[in-house]
C-alpha cells in the first residue's frame, strides 16, 4: 500500500494555494459591493505570492510545477481580480467598452506570465522583462484604496483609462524591472541609491499612507521606463 508522502514542495505550494484563494475571495467580495475588502484581499494575495517564492528557496524545493502553479494563481489574483474590481468601481458605466477595457489587465497579465514561463531559465532572475503582474495589480489596488470613495469623484477619474492602458502595455513590453532581491539590505554597498529608495518609501507612507503606496509604485514604474531609455541611448553611443 502506497503511503501519502509529504515533500518540501508542499510548503510553498500551500502558500500559492492561499494566493489563489485570496484572489478568488477578492472577486466574490467585489461582486457583493465590498470594494475596499476586495482590494485588501489582493494585497493579501501579494503577500502569499512573495512568501511562496521565499519558502521555495528556503526549502530548496523550486520546481517547474511550482512555477506553473504560481503563474496560474497570479492570473486569478493579479489579473482577473483587479480587472473585475476595476469594472465594478468604474468601467461598469461604459457597458461593453467597459468590459473590454477592464479586461486588458487580465489579458496582458496572462501574456506576461506565459512569456515569463517560456523564457525562464532556472528559478532566479536578476530582472523581469515587462512589468510584473503583481506590481500592476498593486498599483491599481493602491489607486482604488487611496482615491475611491463611493465612486471616483475628482480629477483622478480622468487617469483611470490611461493607467489601465499604460500598465497593460508595460506588462507585455521589453522594459526591464528589478527583482525584489535587488532591494535587499545586503545590496546597500553595491547600490547606495537604495538608501534614497527606502527613504522615499518611508516619507510617502508616513505622509500619504495608502496614496503614498500608489505614488511609490508609479515612481518605480517610471524609473524603469527612464532607465530603459537611458540604457538604449548609452548602448547606441558605444556602438
Amino acid at each position: 500500500m502506497n503511503r501519502f508522502r509529504l515533500t518540501p514542495s508542499v510548503i510553498p505550494n500551500l502558500f500559492t494555494a492561499m494566493n489563489m484563494f485570496s484572489g478568488f475571495f477578492s472577486i466574490i467580495t467585489a461582486s457583493q459591493g465590498n470594494y475596499t475588502y476586495s482590494a485588501w484581499l489582493i494585497v493579501v494575495a501579494a503577500v502569499f505570492d512573495a512568501l511562496d517564492g521565499f519558502m521555495a528557496r528556503l526549502t530548496k524545493s523550486s520546481s517547474e510545477l511550482g512555477v506553473e502553479l504560481d503563474s496560474l494563481s497570479d492570473v486569478i489574483s493579479f489579473g482577473a481580480a483587479p480587472s473585475f474590481l476595476l469594472y465594478k468601481t468604474y468601467f461598469y458605466q461604459f457597458e461593453t467598452l467597459g468590459i473590454i477595457l477592464s479586461s486588458l489587465i487580465m489579458i496582458a497579465g496572462g501574456f506576461r506570465l506565459a512569456r515569463f514561463n517560456v523564457q525562464l531559465v532556472g528559478f532566479d532572475k536578476a530582472y523581469f522583462t515587462g512589468l510584473p503582474i503583481p506590481s500592476s495589480a498593486l498599483t491599481i489596488v493602491s489607486f482604488i484604496l487611496g482615491f475611491y470613495d463611493n465612486g471616483f469623484n475628482g480629477v483622478e477619474k480622468h487617469f483611470i483609462i490611461p493607467l489601465v492602458l499604460g500598465l497593460s502595455l508595460l506588462m507585455v513590453s521589453n522594459v526591464k524591472y528589478d527583482t525584489l532581491s535587488k532591494y535587499a539590505f545586503k545590496n546597500f554597498k553595491k547600490n547606495p541609491y537604495l538608501i534614497l529608495v527606502y527613504l522615499l518609501v518611508f516619507v510617502l507612507l508616513v505622509f500619504y499612507t495608502v496614496k503614498g503606496l500608489f505614488f511609490i509604485f508609479v515612481f518605480m514604474i517610471v524609473f524603469g521606463i527612464f532607465r530603459q531609455i537611458f540604457n538604449y541611448f548609452s548602448n547606441k553611443k558605444s556602438e
